[in-house]
């Protein structure tokens, strides 16, 4: 197993995304530290994991307030010796349309995608240096490379993207490799309050994404133990899209465009 004698700590790991990686890297042997803000989801993917025979602790964490994460890092090198990996997953996106956003809504979007990334990296670079090793994958947002609304998740992805790129250039030389995944729309709880609105929502996005379909957590979760595995070894400051196509380009978008040059030059 290639995570055999490796710790790997998700953030946002009760649900959605963190979820499914936390388990899949528990299933390839890994001891894995599940911190979401929620204790008893955290505790509730903990026995997933340790039901199967893997090795899990959970950590009731808030990844944007600095003591938490201390507290959080404390845990993982008591329980386990170190942080081989560290999977900046935690998210709130919610603030859309710059004119109607309140700032308690910006200041939140921002902390728990972007202020959480640089306190996690803050509290555990030192131990990965201190070793000359160590690997970082953050979660941004294909949101992060273009338009697609919610400005302030949208900001802190671009952000996450950055302080990706800035990691991995400053602290490569003590063999420590940084990327970042940008994922399009994915199926997670997190969408359900627009689904209780609008059923078909998903189904809707689905035609503007060229492999036909929504992403599932496990897409995430396989390029997250692509990039944390040794077969990404010469991989570092890198931006891999799981995204189905999408920022690749639009083939519904350009068939419609095409059509209606047809119609003016006929």
């Amino acid at each position: 197993m290639q995570f055999a004698d490796r710790t790997v700590l998700v953030t946002g790991a009760g649900s959605g995304i963190g979820q499914v990686m936390a388990t899949r890297f528990a299933a390839e042997r890994a001891a894995v530290v599940v911190a979401d803000r929620d204790g008893g989801r955290a505790e509730e993917v903990v026995r997933e994991i340790t039901v199967t025979g893997g090795k899990a602790i959970a950590s009731q964490t808030d990844v944007s307030v600095s003591h938490d994460v201390q507290a959080m890092a404390r845990l993982a090198v008591k329980s386990f010796g170190a942080i081989d990996v560290l999977v900046n997953n935690a998210a709130a996106p919610g603030g859309d349309n710059l004119v109607l956003m309140d700032e308690t809504t910006w200041d939140r979007d921002l902390a728990v995608c972007l202020k959480s990334a640089f306190l996690c990296c803050r509290y555990i670079l030192p131990g990965m240096i201190e070793r000359k090793k160590g690997v970082i994958v953050n979660i941004a947002s294909v949101n992060g490379l273009g338009y697609f609304g919610n400005e302030a998740y949208s900001a802190a992805k671009a952000g996450v993207i950055n302080l990706t790129e800035s990691v991995a250039a400053r602290y490569g030389r003590y063999g420590i490799r940084a990327n970042a995944i940008a994922p399009g729309s994915i199926r997670t709880p997190i969408w359900q309050h627009r689904i209780d609105k609008d059923p078909e929502v998903l189904k809707r996005l689905e035609k503007w994404y060229p492999l036909g379909r929504i992403g599932e957590p496990e897409d995430v979760a396989n390029a997250a133990l692509f990039l944390a595995s040794d077969a990404a070894a010469w991989i570092s400051g890198v931006v891999l899209r799981v995204d189905g196509g999408l920022m690749a380009g639009n083939p519904l978008m350009a068939d419609e465009l095409l059509v209606e040059s047809r119609e003016q030059t006929a």
